[in-house]
């Protein structure tokens, strides 16, 4: 694995997105967020990929060594905070019963670390050393909406999944964006892993979840903005 790290961490980054998009599709389709088994396909891919990073001593470039030291130069991440309780603007209702809610919330924690590390991690760095910030952060964010398009394949209605596309590229632009001024990645683990854990809290509804995608786009928008015209450190 290393080997391949040193050769391309491209192909790399392109190798983890696609054995977690065929393990995780593969069990929502069959089995649902809530089973045990997806809980135990993330631990497997968690476990893997902190294992590497541990081992080879990458914490600090994928941005897992700290909390951004001044986050006042980032408004605090206030926007990102607002925009993680979204999906419970809809109201609040148990989406699962018993154990399996507790299966569903730990896996979308989990699901929030694994995509960040692979995307704005081994992806996002991958891509900025070879092509630099502006191209990196497009390709990274479009990317990311459009993977979600896979959930299509786990029984998804289409309109769903197309309005998530849009949705996801929105946030995939903060997170990126987030990472690259302050060269942590822990904000985005954490503000991901509470709207896929919230998801599965709120009530869905369609009017409510339209002004969540409006105003995730048009925050991203302008919270992106303000942190791209901060000066580097």
């Amino acid at each position: 694995m290393y080997r391949l790290y040193q050769k391309n961490e491209l192909n790399f980054a392109i190798f983890w997105i696609v054995i977690y998009c065929l393990i995780t599709t593969s069990i929502r389709g069959n089995f649902g967020d809530e089973s045990f088994f997806m809980l135990i396909g993330l631990i497997f891919i968690a476990f893997s990929i902190t294992f590497f990073i541990n081992n080879h001593k990458l914490k600090e470039k994928y941005g897992l060594d700290k909390y951004p030291e001044n986050s006042k130069r980032y408004l605090y991440f206030i926007p990102v905070w607002i925009l993680v309780t979204g999906n419970l603007w809809g109201g609040l209702n148990l989406v699962y019963s018993g154990i399996s809610q507790v299966w569903s919330i730990i896996s979308m924690l989990l699901i929030g670390y694994i995509e960040e590390i692979i995307f704005r991690g081994f992806l996002f760095k991958a891509i900025l050393e070879k092509d630099g910030a502006k191209k990196s952060i497009i390709i990274v964010a479009i990317t990311f909406g459009i993977g979600h398009i896979v959930n299509l394949f786990a029984g998804q209605a289409s309109l769903e999944t197309l309005a998530q596309v849009f949705f996801a590229i929105a946030w995939g632009f903060i997170m990126v964006v987030i990472f690259y001024k302050s060269k942590s990645l822990i904000p985005c683990i954490i503000a991901h892993g509470l709207i896929d854990a919230f998801s599965k809290f709120g009530v869905e509804g369609s009017f409510s979840q339209s002004i969540y995608i409006g105003a995730t786009i048009i925050i991203a928008f302008f919270y992106c903005k303000y942190l791209l015209k901060l000066e580097d450190k």
